[in-house]
């Protein structure tokens, strides 16, 4: 009997070993297909220099769809669908500008941007006082006695004990879209915001605003300063209190148009009605190419249907790559996607978005759903010569977010984040800033991990 259940044990373990041998043969093939057939960077690059500014609701935009849909057939989808939803168009106009006089009377010029959603000042701009605050406590403690009739300088910086720039940046990124309607309760006129970066440089961050009328009925404008402009402002005030500052801004909202989400997909051989996703948003902030936020989570998610076609592998649950529209300002494009998975019952077994950027790979965060983490885990020897320091409980993006609520596990990858924020919602996001290697790297994990959900699912 003793040897009847040393026998069992032997043939699992060896078993086990095999197909972990198996597992690694497959997953060298697909980083030498990744690494030297791929076409992510030469998409990328057609993406971000071919086509103009892609936010939501502009022509750039509407171009950037039809391109989607062809990568995806000529990646080898068996289909390709527009999934339409509704989106906000906002429009920047005409460059904005901000300028004070010294007190020794010399005008000062400094670069800022509008916040996306904001409404604009006059045609003849916004002069006024400007007050600094570090915090809303601040804010709040100042009161309507300090802050009515003045601009509000949110001056907040990075806290750089986080490890990592996305903690940073989730801690300060309320002030860029919350400011605006708390300081107009106590009578602001206008808000400035440091731009969420830690790179001394000149070039503003524009990013999403919120209005909430529940809080205060009242709409002011709303920038973001670079971060040198920041630096020299700050100064500024340190030797002037009454300074004041003119800034005009152009920007409108126009009434929504309506776009797509752009859905492709290999049918599955034998589980067909269960979807794995991969994908990224299509839309980027208009004053840049937007090459890593997020042109890189797009050709990333149509080269897993590129891989599985041209390594001739027979995917047995449907593989879906998705290019979401407006995730910058608005969500649309994920909450239809949400709404369509939920009013046609469809089934996915896994949700996974790049949106970090086209850097090296680092980690991958996935959440515990149907015993997800724990099974990726198991995996981590395999994905370990590929770059993947980590595994780490939590997973998510924000288009893929809504589908936790049916039961979907999601998957969030995650490259080396140290310079994200240097290029994020900048002018200065540009393909030029993409490392083709270091795409390719990324792009192949995020689809050896489909490959592998895909044959031992979870």
């Amino acid at each position: 009997m003793m040897r009847f259940y040393f026998l069992i044990i032997f043939s699992s373990l060896t078993l086990s070993y095999y197909s972990q041998q198996s597992d690694s043969l497959i997953l060298r093939k697909v980083f030498d297909y990744y690494l030297t057939q791929s076409k992510c960077y030469s998409n990328l690059e057609f993406l971000s220099t071919k086509i103009e500014s892609r936010l939501s609701g502009s022509a750039g935009a509407t171009k950037a769809v039809f391109w989607a849909k062809k990568a995806m057939y000529e990646a080898g989808a068996d289909t390709v669908y527009l999934q339409p939803c509704m989106v906000p168009h906002w429009i920047r106009g005409k460059k904005e500008t901000c300028t004070f006089i010294t007190r020794k009377n010399k005008k000062t010029n400094l670069n800022i941007c509008a916040l996306g959603n904001s409404i604009s000042t006059t045609k003849t701009g916004l002069t006024a006082n400007i007050i600094e605050v570090k915090s809303f406590k601040e804010l709040d403690s100042l009161g309507e006695k300090n802050i009515k009739g003045k601009i509000v300088f949110f001056n907040v910086f990075f806290d750089h004990t986080h490890l990592t720039t996305g903690a940073c940046y989730g801690e300060t990124v309320t002030y860029r879209y919350s400011a605006p309607s708390k300081a107009a309760k106590y009578g602001a006129l206008g808000t400035i915001v440091r731009s969420m970066s830690s790179i001394s440089n000149d070039f503003p961050h524009t990013g999403v605003m919120g209005y909430d009328t529940l809080l205060c009925k009242t709409k002011i404008p709303a920038c973001a300063i670079s971060f040198t402009g920041a630096d020299i402002l700050e100064k500024e005030l340190r030797s002037n209190k009454l300074l004041k500052l003119t800034i005009t801004m152009g920007c409108e909202m126009l009434p929504k148009e309506l776009s797509y989400n752009v859905v492709g997909e290999i049918k599955g051989s034998t589980k067909p009605n269960e979807i794995i996703l991969a994908g990224g948003h299509l839309d980027a902030w208009d004053n840049g190419q937007g090459a890593h936020d997020d042109g890189a989570g797009v050709v990333q998610g149509i080269e897993v249907l590129a891989m599985f076609k041209n390594l001739n592998i027979k995917p047995q649950h449907t593989i879906r790559a998705v290019a979401f529209m407006n995730e910058e300002n608005g969500g649309a494009g994920g909450k239809a996607y949400f709404e369509d998975t939920k009013n046609n019952n469809l089934k996915h077994i896994a949700a996974l978005e790049s949106d970090a950027g086209g850097f090296s790979p680092r980690g991958i965060s996935i959440d515990t759903t149907m015993g997800a983490f724990k099974k990726v885990l198991e995996w981590k020897a395999l994905l370990n010569p590929y770059f993947v320091q980590y595994i780490t409980q939590g997973g998510g993006g924000a288009d893929i977010a809504p589908l936790k609520t049916l039961g979907v596990p999601l998957i969030g990858f995650q490259p080396d984040g140290q310079k994200y924020f240097d290029y994020h919602h900048t002018a200065d996001d540009t393909f030029d800033k993409i490392n083709k290697r270091e795409l390719a790297l990324s792009a192949g994990v995020i689809g050896g991990l489909i490959f592998l959900i895909d044959t031992k699912g979870w």
